[in-house]
Protein backbone atom coordinates (compact mmCIF):
# COMPACT_ATOMS: atom_id res chain seq x y z
CA UNK A 1 0.00 0.00 0.00
CA UNK A 2 1.51 3.45 -0.84
CA UNK A 3 2.05 5.73 1.94
CA UNK A 4 1.73 9.07 0.12
CA UNK A 5 -2.14 9.40 -1.37
CA UNK A 6 -2.72 9.80 -4.83
CA UNK A 7 -5.56 11.54 -6.06
CA UNK A 8 -7.24 10.35 -9.75
CA UNK A 9 -5.15 11.05 -12.51
CA UNK A 10 -8.02 12.27 -14.65
CA UNK A 11 -8.53 15.06 -11.56
CA UNK A 12 -5.07 16.46 -12.34
CA UNK A 13 -4.80 19.98 -12.93
CA UNK A 14 -2.25 22.90 -13.70
CA UNK A 15 0.86 21.52 -14.74
CA UNK A 16 0.26 17.89 -12.75
CA UNK A 17 -2.35 17.58 -15.74
CA UNK A 18 0.66 18.63 -18.53
CA UNK A 19 3.07 16.30 -17.21
CA UNK A 20 0.29 13.36 -17.54
CA UNK A 21 -0.28 14.46 -20.77
CA UNK A 22 2.95 13.89 -22.13
CA UNK A 23 3.46 11.02 -20.14
CA UNK A 24 0.50 9.73 -21.75
CA UNK A 25 1.75 10.55 -24.87
CA UNK A 26 4.65 9.03 -24.47
CA UNK A 27 3.89 5.73 -22.94
CA UNK A 28 0.07 5.35 -22.92
CA UNK A 29 -0.46 5.67 -19.36
CA UNK A 30 1.12 7.27 -16.01
CA UNK A 31 2.79 4.67 -14.07
CA UNK A 32 2.30 5.04 -10.97
CA UNK A 33 5.57 6.27 -9.82
CA UNK A 34 4.56 9.05 -12.16
CA UNK A 35 1.46 9.55 -10.79
CA UNK A 36 2.35 10.00 -7.12
CA UNK A 37 5.40 12.21 -7.98
CA UNK A 38 3.33 14.71 -9.99
CA UNK A 39 0.59 14.97 -7.78
CA UNK A 40 2.66 16.28 -5.17
CA UNK A 41 6.06 17.53 -6.96
CA UNK A 42 5.00 18.40 -11.14
CA UNK A 43 8.37 20.16 -11.32
CA UNK A 44 10.16 17.51 -9.78
CA UNK A 45 8.65 15.17 -12.41
CA UNK A 46 8.62 17.47 -15.04
CA UNK A 47 12.80 17.86 -14.80
CA UNK A 48 12.75 14.05 -14.44
CA UNK A 49 11.19 13.77 -17.80
CA UNK A 50 13.35 16.05 -19.01
CA UNK A 51 16.72 14.70 -18.05
CA UNK A 52 15.38 11.17 -18.98
CA UNK A 53 14.70 13.03 -23.11
CA UNK A 54 18.43 14.02 -22.31
CA UNK A 55 19.54 10.54 -21.70
CA UNK A 56 17.52 9.03 -24.30
CA UNK A 57 18.55 11.70 -27.21
CA UNK A 58 22.36 10.64 -26.06
CA UNK A 59 24.93 8.43 -27.26
CA UNK A 60 24.58 5.24 -24.38
CA UNK A 61 22.24 2.38 -25.78
CA UNK A 62 18.71 1.81 -24.75
CA UNK A 63 20.12 -1.15 -23.64
CA UNK A 64 22.82 0.51 -22.07
CA UNK A 65 20.43 2.75 -20.11
CA UNK A 66 18.21 -0.22 -18.59
CA UNK A 67 21.40 -1.75 -17.42
CA UNK A 68 22.51 0.67 -15.62
CA UNK A 69 18.62 1.53 -14.40
CA UNK A 70 18.21 -2.28 -13.61
CA UNK A 71 21.52 -2.52 -11.61
CA UNK A 72 21.12 0.97 -9.44
CA UNK A 73 17.35 -0.42 -8.32
CA UNK A 74 18.86 -3.97 -7.28
CA UNK A 75 21.77 -2.67 -5.26
CA UNK A 76 19.38 0.19 -3.66
CA UNK A 77 16.53 -2.78 -3.00
CA UNK A 78 14.01 -0.23 -4.93
CA UNK A 79 11.47 -3.85 -6.05
CA UNK A 80 9.49 -1.25 -8.17
CA UNK A 81 12.29 0.12 -9.99
CA UNK A 82 13.74 -3.37 -10.49
CA UNK A 83 10.39 -4.80 -11.68
CA UNK A 84 10.25 -1.37 -14.15
CA UNK A 85 13.75 -1.74 -15.60
CA UNK A 86 13.46 -5.18 -16.02
CA UNK A 87 10.28 -4.77 -18.46
CA UNK A 88 11.63 -1.64 -19.75
CA UNK A 89 14.74 -3.63 -20.53
CA UNK A 90 13.02 -6.54 -22.15
CA UNK A 91 11.73 -4.17 -24.60
CA UNK A 92 15.09 -3.24 -25.37
CA UNK A 93 15.90 -6.74 -26.59
CA UNK A 94 17.49 -7.76 -23.73
CA UNK A 95 16.59 -11.24 -22.02
CA UNK A 96 15.47 -12.40 -19.44
CA UNK A 97 18.32 -14.37 -18.37
CA UNK A 98 21.00 -11.53 -19.23
CA UNK A 99 18.37 -9.41 -16.91
CA UNK A 100 18.64 -12.08 -14.23
CA UNK A 101 22.34 -12.20 -14.87
CA UNK A 102 23.04 -8.17 -14.49
CA UNK A 103 21.16 -8.32 -11.36
CA UNK A 104 23.15 -10.68 -9.84
CA UNK A 105 26.00 -9.12 -10.85
CA UNK A 106 27.51 -12.53 -12.91
CA UNK A 107 28.77 -12.38 -16.05
CA UNK A 108 26.30 -11.90 -19.34
CA UNK A 109 29.09 -13.21 -22.03
CA UNK A 110 29.17 -9.81 -22.99
CA UNK A 111 32.36 -8.51 -22.18
CA UNK A 112 31.31 -4.50 -22.36
CA UNK A 113 28.07 -4.85 -20.79
CA UNK A 114 30.20 -6.87 -17.92
CA UNK A 115 32.49 -4.20 -17.78
CA UNK A 116 29.61 -1.37 -17.69
CA UNK A 117 27.91 -3.69 -14.96
CA UNK A 118 31.23 -3.83 -13.04
CA UNK A 119 31.86 -0.06 -13.32
CA UNK A 120 28.44 1.08 -12.03
CA UNK A 121 28.52 -1.33 -9.09
CA UNK A 122 31.55 -0.06 -8.12
CA UNK A 123 30.74 3.54 -8.61
CA UNK A 124 27.10 2.65 -6.14
CA UNK A 125 29.32 0.57 -3.69
CA UNK A 126 32.27 2.62 -2.69
CA UNK A 127 32.64 5.93 -1.88
CA UNK A 128 35.32 9.01 -2.61
CA UNK A 129 37.11 9.20 -5.76
CA UNK A 130 36.66 6.39 -7.95
CA UNK A 131 40.86 4.52 -8.49
CA UNK A 132 41.98 5.70 -12.28
CA UNK A 133 42.36 2.66 -13.01
CA UNK A 134 38.36 2.02 -13.27
CA UNK A 135 37.74 4.74 -15.30
CA UNK A 136 40.37 3.67 -17.73
CA UNK A 137 38.57 0.03 -17.37
CA UNK A 138 35.09 1.60 -18.51
CA UNK A 139 37.18 3.27 -21.71
CA UNK A 140 38.62 0.30 -22.57
CA UNK A 141 35.60 -1.45 -22.59
CA UNK A 142 34.64 1.21 -25.23
CA UNK A 143 32.74 3.37 -23.57
CA UNK A 144 33.59 7.50 -24.89
CA UNK A 145 33.69 10.48 -22.35
CA UNK A 146 30.31 11.42 -22.88
CA UNK A 147 28.74 7.98 -22.58
CA UNK A 148 30.58 7.69 -18.66
CA UNK A 149 28.34 11.50 -18.04
CA UNK A 150 25.74 9.59 -19.49
CA UNK A 151 25.79 7.04 -17.46
CA UNK A 152 26.23 9.20 -14.40
CA UNK A 153 23.12 10.48 -15.55
CA UNK A 154 21.09 7.44 -15.63
CA UNK A 155 22.66 6.61 -12.05
CA UNK A 156 21.29 10.03 -10.71
CA UNK A 157 17.90 9.91 -12.26
CA UNK A 158 17.72 6.11 -11.09
CA UNK A 159 18.60 7.02 -7.45
CA UNK A 160 15.80 9.56 -7.36
CA UNK A 161 12.69 7.48 -8.03
CA UNK A 162 14.33 4.40 -5.91
CA UNK A 163 14.78 6.74 -3.37
CA UNK A 164 11.07 8.06 -3.86
CA UNK A 165 9.55 4.35 -4.49
CA UNK A 166 11.15 2.85 -1.28
CA UNK A 167 9.78 5.74 1.03
CA UNK A 168 6.30 5.53 -0.91
CA UNK A 169 6.48 1.59 -1.09
CA UNK A 170 4.62 2.73 -4.50
CA UNK A 171 2.24 -0.01 -5.77
CA UNK A 172 3.47 -2.49 -8.49
CA UNK A 173 2.31 -1.63 -11.57
CA UNK A 174 4.73 -3.66 -13.84
CA UNK A 175 5.77 -7.79 -13.18
CA UNK A 176 6.94 -8.39 -10.10
CA UNK A 177 10.27 -9.93 -10.43
CA UNK A 178 11.57 -12.71 -8.14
Amino acid sequence: MTRIATPPIDSAKGLTAEVYAQIKKAAGSVPNTFAVIGAHGPAALRAVLQAEGVLGNGTLSKQDQETVKLLVSQIAGCDYCVAAHTALGKMTGLSSDVLAKVRAEQPTADAKRDALVRFVSILQRTSGTLPEEELNAIKAAGYTNEQIVEICLAIALTTFTNAFNRLNDTKLDFPKVS
